[in-house]
């Protein structure tokens, strides 16, 4: 039995168990503190495009010995669903690089985390006939609403002129609902397959070679060769987290609620503002720490009310 083969037998024997909702809390709070630093990572270093490019090729390079000598080959029907993830994925990506072009992180990031597990919550509940509670329902609106008003405090804060940042706040609110369908279709994906990493892996490698085409194509810029050691170590470091952050998300999909995942997957936002305090010295303020305890407040009424 490979390593694949074991992986999947484990995942098959925590499906439906109490251990395995327990292991999709820790998994769902794995992704949203590595989803924060990746997030800092990518924060002024390089264009939208060139760092989510270096990225996505890093994890899809890294994912060609994982397909061909780990984990089991897909089954026929997997095919479809990738292609659709792939779509999602894509469409997600552009939508986010085009919203930091025309906004800063502090506005199209909290709008965008902010649409995401709103529109997901309600996807899940048509697509796999999810029920929330009352006290999750009070959890998601609070997440939202806690994020969304971070996104407010920094428009009122931004010198960008207003236009420009309704087109900003429009592109990051299509973002969001991009993030809704690619979680959606991918957690059909991984719960459709034996073997989830199967899903996984395939979904890494075919969506690793999108943004890096996208930014040869339409968006060269030949400055950025000057500092490809940087760029190859940002990617590296980059692509391996996302993998961890991602996959994480995911696998919890498998044991646990499609919404609740997405909407605790949210509590990057806190993480990120806890890095973004200690290493990149930025102020938090009582506003934004206010807004930031509305957010874990209404993660826990998500979690506790299931």
């Amino acid at each position: 039995m490979t390593i694949g083969d074991q992986l999947g037998a484990w995942v098959a024997a925590l499906d439906g168990t109490e251990a395995g909702r327990d292991l999709a809390l820790v998994l769902v709070l794995s992704c949203a503190i590595f989803h924060a630093i990746v997030s800092a990572m990518q924060k002024g270093q390089f264009d939208p495009w060139v760092a989510r490019a270096s990225i996505d090729l890093s994890y899809g390079i890294l994912m060609v010995p994982i397909i061909l000598f780990v984990v089991p080959p897909p089954e026929a029907e997997i095919f479809p669903i990738l292609f659709m993830a792939l779509i999602a994925h894509s469409s997600y990506k552009t939508l986010q690089a085009l919203a930091f072009q025309r906004g800063n992180f502090t506005l199209v990031y909290p709008v965008v985390r902010g649409t995401g597990p709103l529109v997901t919550v309600v996807a899940a509940g048509f697509v796999f006939g999810e029920i929330f509670t009352a006290w999750q329902w009070v959890g998601v609106l609070t997440v939202t609403g806690g994020i969304f008003g971070l996104a407010m405090f920094n428009v009122m804060d931004s010198p960008v002129m207003r236009k420009e940042l309704l087109v900003a706040v429009a592109l990051a609110v299509l973002t969001g609902f991009s993030v809704a369908g690619y979680t959606t279709v991918d957690a059909y994906g991984v719960r459709a397959t034996p073997n989830p990493f199967t899903f996984l892996a395939w979904l890494f490698f075919v969506d690793g070679f999108y943004m890096p085409v996208m930014w040869l194509v339409f968006f060269r810029e030949p400055e950025v060769l000057r500092h490809w050691r940087k760029l190859i170590v940002f990617g590296l470091v980059g692509g391996v987290l996302a993998v961890i952050s991602f996959g994480s998300v995911m696998l919890a999909t498998r044991f646990d609620q499609v919404g609740e995942a997405a909407v605790l997957r949210e509590t990057s936002i806190i993480f990120a503002a806890i890095i973004g305090w200690l290493f990149l010295r930025e102020t938090v303020g009582a506003k934004r720490f206010l807004l930031i305890t509305t957010i874990a407040a209404g993660a826990l009424f998500v979690e506790l009310g299931s």
